[in-house]
């Protein structure tokens, strides 16, 4: 056997073993998954805390699509790679707020070349028919300037601060559900259920008008390597 099989064996076990920590049959309060989640995980590595929520919208109907940028105010625990689309002193301005590379044209040029070495994307208005070019690259992957999401402002600075800072965007995929990154394990539980708070009011105040019947429908907490932890809807809207 080889020793990539033998280390598939020593996770699966793992994966097992803190399975048996998590009552599937149970719907945890939020400060319970969270606390649970920290536990659960085994990676040698600080993994990942991510929320997934099927919410009772039709994705499919353009206004019932749900999509937005949070800034969690512990950030997410990730390095953030971003560039910035500006000239003359707002290109300044980029800079000197911590954008890991500044450009206009030529950056244009760049990406439209095959550079993608970026997380996020920001830019100032003057920028968008210049980044309009390289837009069927950018889209697919998420990485646009958008002025609903905050990254295309005159406040160049402000942007590349929020995202340096941890500003998480999320959407609604296909089937109605939404998934959002809140933190790091070592954050532990008060942090990550702040976080958590912030992202998860912000869901709320988008539910579509249009929109019938149960907004939160299900709500799952697991980290990179641990198992799913399903939450009670009723507990996490209670402030909401």
């Amino acid at each position: 056997m080889g020793l990539k099989a033998i280390d598939g064996i020593k996770r699966g076990k793992k994966f097992r073993a803190s399975e048996t920590k998590v009552d599937k049959n149970k719907k945890y309060t939020v400060d319970e998954a969270l606390k649970l989640a920290t536990e659960v995980g085994y990676a040698k590595f600080d993994e990942s805390v991510d929320v997934s929520i099927n919410l009772g919208v039709d994705a499919k109907q353009s206004d019932q699509q749900v999509r937005a940028a949070v800034s969690m105010p512990h950030g997410v625990g990730k390095v953030t790679r971003v560039i910035a689309f500006a000239k003359g002193e707002k290109a300044q301005e980029a800079g000197n707020a911590g954008a890991d590379f500044v450009g206009a044209e030529d950056l244009v040029q760049k990406i439209n070349d095959g550079w993608l070495d970026f997380d996020k994307a920001v830019a100032t208005p003057d920028m968008m028919v210049a980044i309009s070019k390289v837009a069927k690259i950018l889209g697919p992957r998420g990485l646009m300037p958008n002025p609903k999401l905050g990254t295309v402002t005159a406040d160049i600075a402000k942007a590349v601060k929020e995202q340096k800072a941890g500003k998480v965007e999320f959407r609604t995929e296909k089937s109605g559900i939404v998934q959002c990154l809140i933190g790091k394990k070592s954050f532990g539980p008060q942090k990550l259920k702040e976080n958590f708070d912030t992202f998860f009011g912000t869901l709320m105040r988008l539910k579509p008008p249009t929109s019938k019947g149960v907004y939160i429908r299900k709500i799952s907490i697991s980290t990179t390597m641990g198992p799913g932890i399903q939450v009670d809807p009723s507990d996490a809207s209670k402030n909401f």
